[in-house]
């Protein structure tokens, strides 16, 4: 095992630290070109970063189905996540609602498998918890899985650390995979500690603030439609003012060491706790070799500390998602 590569919480499985978000690359974050995002996927096997993470609603299928040519031979060479149990994003239209229900596990689950052209997906995770279905219930359906060979290990998003002793206790839980990053670090204070306890591995999405952190989005830039981030909280006028403040010393700090400011949030979350896994997303590949060089970023105790310190001292402003979409966060913060 190198330093690019962590055992992945009880598994013993040996995933790259930083792993690749597939989300974007099927149109959330405005259009993308297939050819290119196959590319980048490619590019990302080739340095070792073989921790893709993809869901059946990202694209409404298009996305597992892109990850399932970037893998035509491939397939081997990576630890392949998905996501069942979320109707829509936050943009997209009609109701978005959240489905746990022990019937409908297997169905979606057969389904990603399809579309992925895989007999297996490496962690399956419930994307969002369906307030309506004991987790239990939902869980045990996941067990099932595991036991028909479709699955190899179970994993849950943006759940409460009552939500995942819960689950835990029916089947483990391989991973939780929750937003963390420099302007979102509730976690650090509430479901990573019970993470350490459990030895579940933490994904951290968005450990990037959506591109917001990377410093290249301003008040000035003008989203596509297609971008969800157009009515995001967080990107609107007023707030962006605000969260700059933020953005401006992870500059100055980026800056003294010479790196990128997406590659000291990176560094910061990869510090923080071996339990943690970031997935930053891309689709072009000069983005992907900028956030996998932050392994080779040392950062020292005072760095952390500033860091630290201008996370508890500076608010953001903005909710995370819409409101449609941030009332399926358990905690709903």
């Amino acid at each position: 095992m190198n330093k690019n590569t962590a055992l992945f919480g009880s598994t013993m499985e040996e995933v790259s630290r930083i792993g690749l978000g597939c989300m974007g690359m099927s149109g959330v974050y405005g259009k993308g070109s297939d050819e290119e995002c196959i590319n980048t996927i490619h590019h990302a096997i080739e340095i070792g970063c073989t921790f893709l993470d993809t869901a059946d609603v990202y694209g409404m299928g298009h996305n597992e189905e892109l990850i399932a040519k970037a893998l035509l031979g491939k397939r081997d060479s990576v630890f392949l996540a998905s996501k069942f149990g979320l109707s829509g994003i936050s943009n997209s239209p009609g109701v978005l609602k959240s489905n746990g229900r022990p019937e409908y596990v297997k169905s979606a689950c057969d389904q990603s498998l399809k579309r992925l052209k895989t007999e297996v997906i490496d962690l399956y995770y419930l994307h969002r918890l369906d307030k309506e279905t004991p987790i239990e219930e939902t869980v045990g359906a996941m067990a099932e899985l595991v036991q028909a060979g479709k699955v190899r290990y179970l994993g849950l998003s943006e759940v409460s650390e009552q939500t995942l002793r819960r689950a835990h206790a029916v089947h483990p839980i391989a991973a939780l995979q929750s937003e963390l990053s420099l302007w979102h670090t509730s976690p650090i204070h509430t479901i990573l500690k019970a993470c350490q306890e459990l030895n579940v591995a933490f994904v951290a999405y968005s450990p990037l603030g959506r591109g917001y952190l990377t410093g290249t989005i301003s008040q000035s830039t003008n989203f596509e439609d297609q971008d969800w981030r157009k009515i995001a909280p967080r990107f609107q006028q007023d707030a962006m003012e605000q969260n700059a403040k933020l953005l401006q010393k992870i500059h100055d700090i980026a800056l003294e060491h010479n790196a990128s400011p997406s590659q000291i949030a990176l560094a910061w979350l990869l510090h923080l706790s071996p339990q943690i896994f970031p997935i930053p997303g891309t689709k072009r590949i000069q983005y992907l070799k900028n956030n996998w060089a932050s392994l080779k970023l040392s950062l020292s105790p005072e760095v952390l500390k500033t860091l630290k310190d201008l996370t508890d001292s500076i608010a953001i402003s903005g909710h995370r998602y819409p409101e449609r979409a941030q009332g399926l966060l358990e905690s709903g913060e």
